[in-house]
């Protein structure tokens, strides 16, 4: 399990340059504010995502906490704030997983298609110590434009479910669609109505005209 050191942060302290405000609570403790490296929680992010399970140590005590949320500066894309939730390690939990897409698809690769991706995050429901980080799925499957991979098709860690309908489908190859002929479609429309447009205000013009006389 990945750890990442904190400091207890009292209330009127000023924020240390190169740490992030954080604040821990769960079930069983009381809110604690903090304040931790924002390179080694970055690293640590980019490793255990909202997902897995890491250890905050506090004074030498060690909470197991998943990333709850964060906070990011609109400019700068860096961390601002961030929320530790310990939860009751017997419980399940619920957390979104990314889906990985690994490997080629034959039917994008040979056949000219464009990979559709429905499904990119899937809520999982495990104990907190066995949420994956990560789902991996190998779209080298799709052959054909008829192949889908569907969420029943996950390869599932032990002891991890997914509430999603196991017929819904993860991800497909869509065709090659005639780009000329859909373009040219609406462009001749277009010229038709100009054309009728064109025609109504020369018919109106001799109406106007003729009323004048």
């Amino acid at each position: 399990m990945l750890n990442i050191e904190a400091e207890k942060r009292e209330p009127g302290m000023k924020r240390k340059q190169g740490f992030v405000p954080a604040v821990l609570y769960g079930p069983e403790v009381k809110n604690i504010s903090l304040e931790i490296n924002a390179k080694e929680f970055e690293k640590l992010y980019n490793e255990a995502g909202e997902s897995s399970l890491i250890n905050v140590v506090v004074s030498g005590k060690e909470y197991p906490v998943l990333i709850y949320g964060t906070d990011l500066d609109p400019l700068t894309n860096s961390f601002i704030h961030v929320d530790f939730y310990q939860p009751i390690l017997t419980e399940e939990v619920e957390a979104s997983v990314e889906i990985i897409f690994e490997g080629e698809s034959p039917a994008v690769k040979e056949l000219g298609g464009t990979l559709v991706k429905e499904i990119q995050e899937i809520e999982v429901k495990a104990l907190p110590q066995n949420l994956p980080h990560e789902i991996k799925v190998d779209i080298s499957n799709l052959k054909t434009f008829e192949d889908e991979i569907l969420v029943k098709d996950l390869a599932l860690p032990a002891n991890v479910s997914v509430s999603k309908n196991p017929e819904d489908i993860v991800a497909m190859v869509a065709a090659p669609e005639k780009v000329e002929e859909e373009l040219e479609k609406p462009i001749e429309e277009d010229v038709e109505k100009v054309e009728s447009a064109e025609k109504k205000e020369e018919v109106s013009e001799e109406e106007k005209q003729e009323g004048e006389k």
